[in-house]
């Protein structure tokens, strides 16, 4: 897998794409003032000091915007599908499509991991209404 992440990011974003490839979502957080960011960045957006660190994220939050997609724009999505920009619970937002289920604006959901043949796993999200203790 390490052959496919390099193929497939930059030094920048290949930590992500590490810990994707194990299921896991990491995001950076700056040990300078604490904040959580994600996508890959080479400076804090809060403080701008270059002291991020890849931190493990707890891969659970709430949808904060949604939308349907009704038309096809790659063979491997055929529409309907749902596209939703995920509020993690550590706080960066990010842009998903969500599976196994319908969500809501507002309904918490968690990070699952869709397999795409010889490329790095993606971060997807599905509905949970388990415990987020």
């Amino acid at each position: 897998m390490t052959d496919v992440i390099a193929e497939h990011s930059d030094p920048l974003s290949a930590p992500f794409w590490r810990a994707a490839s194990g299921c896991e979502l990491f995001l950076q957080r700056c040990r300078n003032c604490d904040q959580n960011s994600l996508y890959p960045r080479p400076f804090c957006v809060v403080c701008h000091a270059d002291t991020l660190e890849w931190v493990k994220a707890s891969g659970l939050g709430v949808v904060f915007s949604k939308t349907k997609v009704w038309r096809q724009v790659l063979p491997e999505l055929p529409p309907p599908y749902s596209v939703a920009i995920v509020e993690l619970d550590e706080g960066p937002r990010l842009m998903t499509r969500v599976i196994n289920g319908e969500a809501s604006i507002g309904d918490r959901v968690r990070v699952a991991w869709l397999e795409r043949g010889g490329e790095p796993r993606l971060p997807v999200f599905e509905p949970y209404s388990g415990s987020f203790a």
